[in-house]
């Protein structure tokens, strides 16, 4: 995929453009959004990401445009498992509810340019060591494992801890504990320089993104070998991701079942980049540093999207019955065993 210089940049301008202006119009009135508001911006966001598709598709093929929407969805599903820590944190925290949405903003913005990094890094990576399929793969397999693990174990607030950079930022730096709306400094006693709330929490959604972006890069590295596809395919999936937290976040308590659904996801496409970098061989220890050229190695795209289609609708439509039918369960033992009254 041949992709021009003037494209590249044109798609900077416009990604800076939508996130600046929805910085400003969170930044100017800070507030809880209706579930109407959300609704509107992320279908927005979404119809976005599907004409995008279309014009990969009609500029370059639908192999390209498959791949461009395989890697959105898959970053789109980890992004919702994200969700879930970042309710946590907004807890941790306690954020106010009508500065929520502006520390997200600020969040995703950090996340984005972090990822962007991530992706340069990796593109140049596989582009010059093909054998760097196998480490990807075998870290979202074993990646894939941890996940499935921890989804078995009941997790709870308290089990947030924070990493070690912010945990040294506020041994560091002097702090406040009041908040002082959308400041991430304030000026307190004798003229000395303080942190506030807000900027703690900015930095720990910012660097928790990271964290999560050692999945998802490898993840969709493994749908796609086109940097843009890459980073376009973060971008619209990062878009949505505001609006996303305030419309299901009853929702994602009813998805009981996300992390198996991701943790196969991971593995399968592990799995894909693996048979990928046999495919690909040049290590002088697997087949005398030759290429496996069988076909079966190389997973079609269109088989990849089916199987991210079918594991995330399975996934969703098995949660929710579960959880309907836990509480079901939970509001008959709340109303206690029944009692049949006999006429006399």
């Amino acid at each position: 995929m041949d992709v021009p210089t003037w494209v590249w940049i044109a798609t900077g301008v416009v990604t800076i453009a939508v996130f600046t202006f929805d910085l400003a119009v969170v930044g100017r009135r800070p507030h809880e959004p209706s579930m109407k508001e959300c609704a509107a911006y992320l279908s927005i966001y979404v119809g976005m990401a599907v004409i995008f598709g279309l014009g990969v598709w009609y500029s370059s093929g639908g192999t390209y445009a498959l791949e461009f929407y395989s890697g959105w969805l898959v970053e789109y599903s980890l992004s919702i498992d994200n969700l879930f820590i970042f309710i946590i944190i907004m807890a941790k925290f306690a954020v106010p509810r009508e500065l929520q949405q502006y520390a997200l903003m600020i969040g995703i913005v950090m996340a984005l340019v972090m990822r962007a990094i991530f992706i340069a890094v990796g593109a140049a990576a596989i582009s010059n060591f093909s054998w760097i399929f196998y480490l990807f793969g075998i870290f979202l397999i074993y990646t894939a494992i941890k996940l499935a693990k921890e989804g078995a174990e009941d997790e709870d607030e308290d089990e947030f801890e924070e990493n070690k950079l912010v945990a040294f930022i506020e041994r560091r730096f002097p702090a406040t504990s009041e908040w002082h709306g959308k400041s991430l400094f304030i000026t307190g006693e004798n003229a000395k320089r303080m942190i506030t709330p807000m900027f703690i929490v900015i930095l720990t959604l910012g660097t928790t993104d990271l964290l999560f972006a050692l999945d998802s890069i490898p993840a969709i590295f493994g749908i796609t070998k086109e940097p843009y596809l890459v980073l376009t395919a973060n971008i619209f999936a990062l878009m949505g991701l505001r609006q996303l937290y305030f419309l299901i976040g009853g929702l994602l308590q009813r998805l009981i079942y996300l992390s198996y659904g991701l943790a196969f996801l991971l593995a399968f496409i592990g799995v894909k980049l693996f048979m990928h970098a046999l495919h690909e061989n040049e290590l002088p220890f697997i087949n005398g540093g030759e290429h496996l050229d069988y076909a079966w190695l190389e997973i079609p795209i269109w088989l990849s999207l089916v199987v991210i289609l079918a594991t995330l609708a399975i996934t969703a439509v098995l949660s929710l019955w579960a959880s309907s039918r836990m509480s079901a369960a939970e509001q008959d033992a709340k109303s206690g065993p029944r009692r049949d009254w006999d006429d006399d």
